[in-house]
Order: C-alpha cells, then sequence, then structure tokens
C-alpha cells in the first residue's frame, strides 16, 4: 500500500513530511511507514474535531456577552480567543475562513475593552500596543513551523529541533528564530555546527545566520 498525503496536512503528518527523505534526519525516519502516516491523519483529525466544539462554544459565548459584562470575563474571553487562533494556524485542512472569524471576533472584543478604558490614556496605549503585538503574532504564525513549535504538544521533539530548523524553507527558519533565547541559540548553533560538519558545506548559510543571530543578541 502507498503512502497517501493530505493536500492540506495537520501538524502530526506535516511534520512526517519534513522529515521524509531529509538526510539531516536518521534513515528509518525518512521514510515513513503507511501505518504512521495514517496514524498521524488520525491525530491531526481528532484534534480538528475537538478544536470545532471549542470554536463554537467561545461564538456562543461572545454571543452572549451583555451590554455591562465584567471585565475579568471579557478578557477571559480574548485570551481563550488568541489561544483558540493559535491552534487554528496548525490544523488540517484549511483553515482561512476560521482564521478570518477569529480576528473579526476579536477585533470585537478589542472594541470593547477599549471602549472601557476611554479616559484612561496609559491604559489605551497598552492596549494600541497589544493590538500591534497581536497582528505581529499572527503574521508569524502564517509559518506552520512557527505554529507547530508554539503548539503545547508539539511533534517536534527536542532532538528533531535543529534539523527540522536547518531544513526548513528560508523564511520559516528565518521566523522560527525570533522563538529562542540566547541562550537556546546557542545550543542550536551548536548542535548546527556538528550537522553542518557531517553533511558538508550545504547547512553552512544556515549555521552563520545563527551565529550572526547570536552576536546581535550580544550587542
Amino acid at each position: 500500500m502507498s503512502v497517501v498525503f493530505s493536500q492540506y496536512p495537520g501538524r502530526r503528518e506535516r511534520h512526517l513530511l519534513r522529515k521524509r527523505n531529509n538526510p539531516l534526519f536518521p534513515e528509518p525516519e525518512r521514510t515513513p511507514p503507511v501505518a504512521a502516516v495514517q496514524e498521524a491523519q488520525r491525530l491531526d483529525h481528532e484534534e480538528l474535531v475537538e478544536f470545532i466544539g471549542t470554536f463554537r462554544g467561545l461564538i456562543q459565548r461572545a454571543a452572549g456577552l451583555q451590554a455591562n459584562e465584567q471585565s475579568e470575563v471579557i478578557l477571559k474571553l480574548k485570551e481563550e480567543l488568541d489561544q483558540c487562533y493559535e491552534q487554528a494556524c496548525g490544523l488540517a485542512d484549511d483553515q482561512s475562513e476560521t482564521k478570518e472569524a477569529l480576528r473579526r471576533l476579536l477585533g470585537v472584543i478589542m472594541q470593547t475593552v477599549e471602549a472601557g478604558a476611554a479616559g484612561d490614556p496609559l491604559a489605551q496605549s497598552e492596549l494600541r500596543q497589544e493590538r500591534a503585538a497581536r497582528a505581529a503574532h499572527q503574521e508569524l504564525l502564517e509559518h506552520p513551523l512557527v505554529a507547530d513549535l508554539l503548539y503545547p504538544e508539539s511533534p517536534i521533539r527536542p532532538g528533531e529541533l535543529v534539523p527540522t530548523l536547518l531544513s526548513a524553507p528560508e523564511a520559516q527558519f528565518n521566523a522560527s528564530l525570533g522563538l529562542f533565547d540566547p541562550d537556546q541559540l546557542r545550543e542550536i548553533l551548536d548542535a548546527a555546527g556538528r550537522l553542518a560538519g557531517e553533511h558538508g558545506g550545504d547547512l553552512e548559510p544556515r549555521r552563520q545566520a545563527l551565529e550572526r543571530l547570536l552576536q546581535s543578541t550580544r550587542e
């Protein structure tokens, strides 16, 4: 039986695709068996089904908000919507409509929060900064590797991080580096150096990019 991959894979199947025919991973992992692909697809589907239930529940809660709703309730809902958006970015199937609905809903919630901060310049400034930070974060999440790395149950195991980063498309590689602090970057750089030594000069540009980024954190 041949392996049939999905058109829009979820995070677990997507990680199997990263390892497929990838010389940076151990040879047995470069050809995922049919059973492993099917299991990844099953788990990705289960996550999607559970997400749909959570998403619908959030919509119902938002629709039930009262005009004089307590700020704690609104802020809790906003936090859960942000988490829901982050998860949606790594799901199977095309989630563009779901993400757009979440962005619109977050916009409505933010308008409510901002209305409550009217007359408080400091609070308004903080909310503007939050809006900008959310927009930047959502832009990063458009990179599947970022979404998969941030997921609490990421399929990318610690020992797979460096080969995953080094073999990622350039845009995903660059976007992902901002997720790590200087100590983590140093560890990644050391491991990248070892892999570059084992696999020749193809990895050297990525190793140098890591080195430049780490150097910039010291300046």
